[in-house]
C-alpha cells in the first residue's frame, strides 16, 4: 500500500488559535466510570520502571483573568493541612495498590501554585513523594511552579535542598501595564527580587513563562519583556498565546480588534518573539518551548509521562495507563472546584484505591496521542519508533489528516522518509494543528462537557 504524503492542491484559511493540546484526551472528554476500578488491577501489567510523578497544589494568591487551570483562590484555615493530610491517604493508597517495583524517573508539583504551601508544608510535600511514594528526587528531575509573590527565601531554600532541578515561574508580563490587562496584578520591581532570589537558591534551570497577544501590548512591548527574561539568561522560556476561556475572569467583548486581527497580532508576536530568541542563542523545543542552547541536561529532557505512565495524587491530577487515563471530576468554576477539593479532602484512604473518572485508551486513540506527543515537538516523530510500537506507518494511518497538513505547508519536506516534522510554519500553527488530531469520539466528548 502506497502510504506516502501527497498535498492537495490548495487549502482554506485556518485560524490558528484552537486549543493547546498538552494531554490528549483532555479531561472534558472523560467521564465517570461506573464500576470505579480498582488501581491494583490497572497497574498489574503496566511497566513500571521509568515512570512520572505528579502531585498537585489546587491553591492560588490570585486568579489570574486567563486562568481556566484547577484552582481556587486562598485556602480558608486548615485546608492546606487537610489537603496534604488527603495527600498522604491517598499516596499509602496508590503506593499499596502498585505494589513494589515502581521507579520513577521524573517528578514534578503542579498547580495551581504549589510554592502558595508554606515552607514547612513544602517540606511534608517532598517527604510524600519520597517517603510514601519512592521517588528519590535528589536522583531525578523535580519540576516546580511558582509565582513572583510565592517565590520567597525560605520556600526556594526548601526546595533547593530537596532536589529541585528546574523551577518554572509564571511572569506573563514585565510591563506592568500589561500584567493588570490580564487581570494579573504584580510589579515589575517584585517580579525582579523573586528572580534574584531563584537565582541566589542555585536552582539549575529557571524557566520563566509569557504571554503575548494581551490587549494593549505591542511589539516594541512585547521586545521588552523579552529582553528583560534574557538579561536573567533562563535556561527555559515558555511563551504563550494569550487565550480567553468560558468562566474565566477576562474578557474581549470590549475589545478594540476583532477575532481575525487578534489573531493576526498573535502570530506576528509569535514570530518576533520566536526569532528573537532563536538569534540570541535559544533553541525551539516546541512552539511555546525554547531552551538556551548551553542549557544544563538534568535528565529529564526526552521523559514523556503519557508514554512511560504518570501517577498523579491531589485532586486535580490525572494518572496515565496504556489502557486508561483517569483522574477525580473536573471543573473551571470556582464553586464547582470548591466543592471537589472540599470532597477531596474528605475522603477515606479506600476511596483512592479505585479510578473514578476517565477514558479508555483504545488502539487508535494510543496512535493519536503518540502522533500528538511527537509532531508537536520540533523534532517531530520518528517513524521507525512509531511503526516498532503499533506494527504501522503513521502516514497509513492518518492519511488525510497528514496530506492536509501537507498541503498547508506544515510538515518539513526536508525531514526525510524516517522523520515526519512540523515546518517552521507548522509549529506556528501547532494550536490548529493538534486539534484536527482529535478522534470524533473525543470531539464528541469535549463539545457535550461544553455544551453542560
Amino acid at each position: 500500500m502506497n502510504t506516502a504524503i501527497t498535498p492537495a492542491t490548495s487549502a482554506p484559511a485556518v485560524r490558528p488559535y484552537q486549543s493547546y493540546v498538552y494531554a490528549y484526551p483532555h479531561k472534558t472528554a472523560y467521564h465517570a466510570l461506573t464500576d470505579r476500578p480498582p488501581l491494583r488491577a490497572l497497574w498489574a501489567d503496566e511497566p513500571k520502571d521509568a515512570l512520572s510523578l505528579y502531585l498537585h497544589i489546587p491553591f492560588c494568591e490570585v486568579r489570574c483573568g486567563f486562568c481556566n487551570l484547577f484552582t481556587r483562590i486562598g485556602a480558608p484555615d486548615g485546608l492546606t493541612t487537610a489537603y496534604l493530610d488527603a495527600l498522604e491517604r491517598q499516596a499509602d493508597a496508590v503506593s499499596e495498590a502498585i505494589g513494589d517495583g515502581a521507579r520513577f524517573a521524573a517528578a514534578a508539583f503542579g498547580g495551581g501554585t504549589p510554592t502558595f504551601l508554606e515552607a514547612a508544608e513544602l517540606e511534608r510535600l517532598c517527604d510524600i513523594a519520597e517517603k510514601r511514594m519512592g521517588a528519590d528526587l535528589a536522583a531525578v528531575p523535580l519540576s516546580v511552579e511558582a509565582s513572583p509573590a510565592t517565590a520567597t527565601a525560605d520556600r526556594l531554600a526548601v526546595l533547593a535542598a530537596r532536589g529541585t532541578t528546574r523551577l518554572s515561574l509564571g511572569v506573563q508580563s514585565f510591563v506592568d501595564a500589561e500584567a493588570r490587562s490580564a487581570v494579573r496584578p504584580q510589579r515589575r520591581a517584585d517580579v525582579e527580587a523573586a528572580l534574584a532570589r531563584i537565582r541566589e537558591a542555585g536552582i539549575p534551570v529557571l524557566n520563566i513563562d509569557l504571554i503575548y497577544g494581551i490587549d494593549g501590548q505591542s511589539e516594541h512591548s512585547w521586545l521588552r519583556s523579552l529582553d528583560a527574561a534574557l538579561a536573567w539568561r533562563p535556561e527555559e522560556l515558555y511563551l504563550y498565546p494569550l487565550y480567553v476561556r468560558p468562566l474565566t475572569g477576562l474578557g474581549r467583548k470590549g475589545a478594540a480588534e476583532s477575532e481575525a486581527e487578534w489573531d493576526a497580532r498573535r502570530l506576528r508576536l509569535y514570530r518576533l518573539g520566536r526569532d528573537h530568541l532563536l538569534g540570541r542563542g535559544y533553541e525551539q523545543v516546541s512552539m511555546r518551548m525554547f531552551r538556551r542552547a548551553d542549557a544544563p541536561a538534568t535528565g529529564g529532557e526526552d521523559h514523556a509521562c503519557q508514554t512511560d505512565g504518570m501517577i498523579g495524587l491531589g485532586c486535580g491530577a490525572r494518572s496515565y495507563t496504556s489502557g486508561l487515563h483517569y483522574s477525580f471530576d473536573y471543573a473551571v468554576d470556582m464553586r464547582e472546584i470548591r466543592g471537589i477539593i472540599d470532597d477531596y479532602v474528605s475522603r477515606p484512604a479506600a476511596d483512592f484505591a479505585r479510578a473514578e473518572h476517565g477514558r479508555a485508551i483504545t488502539g487508535d486513540e494510543a496512535r493519536r496521542r503518540h502522533l500528538l506527543q511527537s509532531v508537536l515537538q520540533a523534532e517531530g516523530l520518528d517513524v521507525a519508533a512509531y511503526r516498532a510500537r503499533f506494527a504501522a506507518d503513521p502516514a497509513g494511518d492518518f492519511p488525510e489528516e497528514l496530506s492536509r497538513f501537507a498541503a498547508r505547508g506544515w510538515l518539513d519536506p526536508a525531514a526525510g522518509p524516517g522523520r515526519l516534522r512540523l515546518s517552521a510554519e507548522g509549529l506556528a500553527h501547532s494550536d490548529a494543528l493538534g486539534p484536527e488530531l482529535f478522534s470524533p469520539a473525543v470531539r464528541a466528548a469535549m463539545a457535550a462537557y461544553e455544551a453542560k
